[in-house]
């Protein structure tokens, strides 16, 4: 994951020029990811063999530095001025045109594809679809249709256009009919030459194996303590010591989790939970902790909603509350995972884990919200409410 200064402002997001209004993150140097040497010394061969693949998939958890790593490499590419140095890995000149280009997010060949890009298509019918997949119409005008045309600046050292699929399991959520990821075949299989494209994703098998056998694969892993330590010493992150705790806890070697977490205040969450929960582990059910959950869902989801409007994001309050709710359920599962491990609570563990899932099935089939964490209360205790 990235290094960053402490004291230092975090990375701010700007205007791509072919999708107005779409935010995209300024990439990093690659020698700043933290955590992955084994994933950053394979790009590093590659680069160093003259023999570039085209086609990448960048797999492993979430949080732990895929996006941000194909996003540093990617720089690397497109920059004429990367050669090895004294140590030699292959760098860029910090001050090179390609990089100022980058660092302002106006570099016109390399193209971030993801879901959000839909709240900025000219077309209604795409801006007016929820944002659970990435719409073949995306594919087709951000990667597709520019794959086929010419770079726009002069090559790169060792790339002229680079293409960065976020989230790439969500071209098709359909195991057995992907019209969007079969879209891409011909485009990952014969690419215009200098064309590199990253596939970035949490669950790769949610790809098709004919996406799979034309890419190279590079995994990432959750990062250890002594990296997240590091992380969170230079990303400027300051929380108190009894958050930072479980802070860590709930990471779980994931500096993408741990920042959300402490943006979305999860630690505070679970401050408030927990004595309830502690009542359920004694069989008891509390009346307000379905009530306490969903509410803060929704400050959760109003917030998320708001902030969006901030950056030019149409973001829907359902999409918010069943994403506010997905992360009250990592929540939950956090202060039970660690009772898994022990014969005295394994039992009761269990017994929440099959709430939560319980709870997962509900949202899917759109019962409200505090029926869906009412419920999940009933279930952490083990049977019917009854007063605390």
């Amino acid at each position: 994951m990235a290094k960053r200064q402490s004291k230092k402002k975090p990375t701010k997001r700007t205007i791509k020029p072919d999708a107005p209004g779409a935010p995209v993150e300024r990439p990093i140097g690659l020698d700043q990811i933290i955590g992955q040497d084994q994933s950053i010394e394979v790009l590093q061969r590659s680069m160093a063999s003259g023999r570039l693949h085209h086609a990448w998939i960048f797999h492993g958890p979430e949080g732990v530095g895929k996006f941000t790593s194909a996003l540093a490499w990617a720089a690397v590419l497109l920059d004429p001025t990367s050669s090895p140095g004294l140590d030699g890995r292959i760098l860029p000149e910090s001050s090179s045109e390609v990089q100022q280009l980058l660092k302002a997010g106006t570099h016109p060949d390399l193209h971030v594809v993801r879901k959000e890009l839909a709240r900025y298509s000219e077309e209604k019918r795409v801006r007016d679809q929820k944002l659970a997949t990435i719409p073949k119409a995306i594919v087709q005008e951000h990667l597709i249709e520019p794959a086929g045309r010419a770079a726009m600046m002069s090559s790169g050292s060792m790339a002229s256009k680079v293409f960065i699929v976020d989230e790439a399991e969500l071209l098709d959520r359909s195991l057995s009919n992907a019209p969007v990821q079969n879209a891409i075949l011909k485009t990952l299989e014969e690419p215009s030459p200098g064309t590199v494209i990253i596939l970035v994703t949490s669950s790769e098998d949610r790809l098709l194996p004919t996406i799979r056998s034309r890419c190279q694969r590079v995994g990432f892993h959750p990062v250890d303590d002594d990296a997240m330590r590091r992380w969170v010493s230079g990303s400027g992150v300051e929380a108190s010591p009894e958050d930072h705790q479980w802070l860590m806890r709930y990471a779980d070697g994931s500096p993408g989790r741990y920042l959300r977490a402490f943006e979305g205040g999860f630690a505070r969450w679970h401050m408030q939970i927990d004595p309830l929960c502690a009542q359920c582990d004694r069989g008891v059910h509390p009346v307000g902790l379905g009530s306490l959950m969903s509410d803060l869902v929704d400050a959760w989801a109003q917030g998320w909603v708001k902030q969006g409007e901030k950056i030019r994001e149409n973001r829907s309050k359902d999409a918010a509350n069943r994403a506010g709710a997905r992360l009250m359920f990592a929540v939950i599962a956090e202060r039970y995972r660690p009772g898994l491990a022990n014969t005295s609570t394994m039992d009761q563990s269990l017994r929440a884990i099959d709430a939560i899932e319980r709870a997962k099935n509900e949202m899917n089939t759109n019962v409200q919200i505090r029926f869906v964490m009412d419920h999940l209360a009933a279930g952490l205790s083990g049977h019917q409410p009854v007063l605390a």
